[in-house]
């Protein structure tokens, strides 16, 4: 049985981070288009990324990449887009379809927008995936299965090329979702970007305490430190950017956080149980609704493994009374 065409004959990735290098191993997995052509701004991003063979060619920039293309996705921190998207203009294929896959969506459209040429299909996309590692290396072709992608087509964009990318990320895994631009900044903001600000603030706080030393932090950090220390591992570049480009809807969400710490603070100074006990069999019941639609595990500890206890010891011999 013959396999099905590919979606898209060139596939053009500016970037090849851990999402562009996922992206490259899963549209090969899947025969989603017939060839890859990369680039990086690094030349040992480049060189590593011919090593592990994620593309076809390897080129030394991003308008050099694009060139007959029939799909592009720029993978860059959402700080550049606009500089990327002004320097491939002049070279983008009448009828392509440009992408990305930054975490900010209104910057992006503001940033990236007005660098499209007409007849060239302008569709944003975030992929909300990802783990706390980087660089090319760090991708595998599994990590957008079951995971959402986002699309955010500006007003006016083609149906035709909108399906057409939505079809691509559901090939390689994805569960796809229209929305306006803004109406993304302002849900990822408390579903992401919030979570990661507070990560790095209670990390950051900890290692600042004179009370307490940094050896007592990471010896007895116990889950709840330790897995905002995995959030907070995640690249700088890449953050620092989202705060600054969706600064809007992190402001309104974390004046909203801080009303309510307000509130369980009153609380506990208070010896309010009744408050905390119902905020917290209230929060709890969104952990249980994220497992139940199949977002994380439902195994103890968030499916971490865990060792083995020690082979029982021999019982030693008693100590002779001669």
């Amino acid at each position: 049985m013959s396999k099905p065409a590919p979606l898209y004959n060139r596939l053009a990735l500016i970037g090849v981070g851990l999402i562009g290098s996922s992206i490259a191993r899963a549209a090969k997995a899947q025969g989603a288009v017939g060839s890859i052509v990369a680039t990086a701004r690094s030349e040992a991003t480049r060189k590593r990324v011919a090593e592990l063979g994620l593309a076809d060619q390897v080129v030394e920039t991003a308008a050099a990449a694009v060139e007959g293309a029939d799909l592009v996705i720029v993978c860059t921190p959402v700080g550049v887009c606009g500089a990327v998207a002004k320097e491939i203009a002049p070279h983008l294929a009448p009828g392509a379809t440009v992408s990305d896959v930054g975490s900010v969506k209104g910057s992006i459209v503001r940033d990236m927008g007005p660098h499209i040429p007409q007849g060239v299909h302008f569709v944003p996309a975030h992929p909300v995936a990802g783990t706390e590692y980087s660089g090319p290396d760090a991708g595998f072709a599994e990590l957008f299965v079951n995971r959402w992608c986002i699309l955010t087509p500006p007003p006016g964009q083609n149906q035709a090329a909108v399906d057409k990318l939505a079809a691509f990320w559901k090939l390689i895994g994805a569960n796809v979702e229209t929305m306006a631009p803004d109406h993304h900044d302002l849900v990822l903001a408390v579903t992401s970007h919030l979570p990661h600000l507070i990560a790095y603030t209670i990390v950051g706080t900890a290692d600042e305490l004179e009370t307490v030393t940094r050896s007592e932090v990471l010896k007895f950090s116990a889950g709840g430190f330790r897995d905002f220390t995995r959030i907070a591992a995640s690249d700088p570049t890449m953050w620092r950017d989202i705060f600054v480009t969706n600064k809007d809807a992190v402001l309104e969400m974390l004046g909203r956080f801080n009303e309510d710490i307000a509130l369980l603070t009153k609380a506990i100074r208070n010896g309010d149980g009744d408050t905390l006990f119902e905020h917290f069999t209230r929060t709890r019941a969104i952990r249980k609704g994220i497992v139940q639609i199949g977002q994380d595990s439902p195994a103890p500890d968030f499916g971490r493994g865990h060792q083995t206890l020690p082979p029982e010891p021999l019982p030693k011999p008693y100590a002779s009374d001669e």
